[in-house]
């Protein structure tokens, strides 16, 4: 008797356009590559779902969604550059002192509209680098203590790195899709 084995397929793999930081950069060029490569990351984590699946529950109990990291970089994005970074005096999103895990927890609302914030507030962000200097300052408004944009972009270069791991295990548990 011979034995037979049927290949597995691998499964599908993200891809995009995404350009990958240029290896021999000045500082701000290597930061400013970095911030958007990692942008473009996430948002094809997010390519090719349904908006229902974008807040389908990792692992519940668990409330990580893939639409809930959308809402909470968005936040991250309008905090650091806008309201610490350029005093910017402009609401919080998805965060009140009652209910402080909104961007997660409260999913009403279209998925569009959130990406569509998303892309306004990476603007914003993006208008606010290029007018700034590395070595110019924010405050934490928590703290009161001066920041560099130098370290706030290293801040969002982490920050997006780690929800773009979350984002991996995601969305390989929605539809078996991985990649870079």
């Amino acid at each position: 008797m011979t034995e037979h084995t049927v290949p597995v397929a691998a499964p599908p793999r993200l891809t995009g356009p995404r350009t990958d930081p240029a290896p021999v950069a000045d500082e701000r060029q290597a930061l400013t590559e970095s911030l958007e490569y990692f942008r473009r990351t996430f948002e094809l984590k997010c390519t090719g779902l349904d908006p229902a699946r974008l807040s389908e529950l990792s692992v519940p109990p668990s409330t990580l969604t893939l639409h809930g990291l959308l809402r909470h970089l968005t936040g991250c994005e309008r905090w650091w550059f806008r309201m610490q970074f350029a005093g910017e005096d402009v609401p919080l999103l998805y965060y009140s002192d009652d209910d402080p895990e909104q961007d997660f927890t409260d999913l009403d609302g279209d998925v569009d509209e959130a990406f569509s914030l998303w892309h306004e507030e990476c603007a914003r962000s993006r208008e606010i680098v290029a007018a700034s200097s590395l070595d110019q300052t924010g405050i934490r408004r928590r703290t009161g203590e001066p920041f560099t944009l130098r370290w706030l972009m290293l801040r969002m270069i982490g920050e997006y790195a780690r929800h773009i791991g979350h984002a991996d295990l995601i969305r390989e548990r929605i539809d078996g899709v991985t990649g870079e």
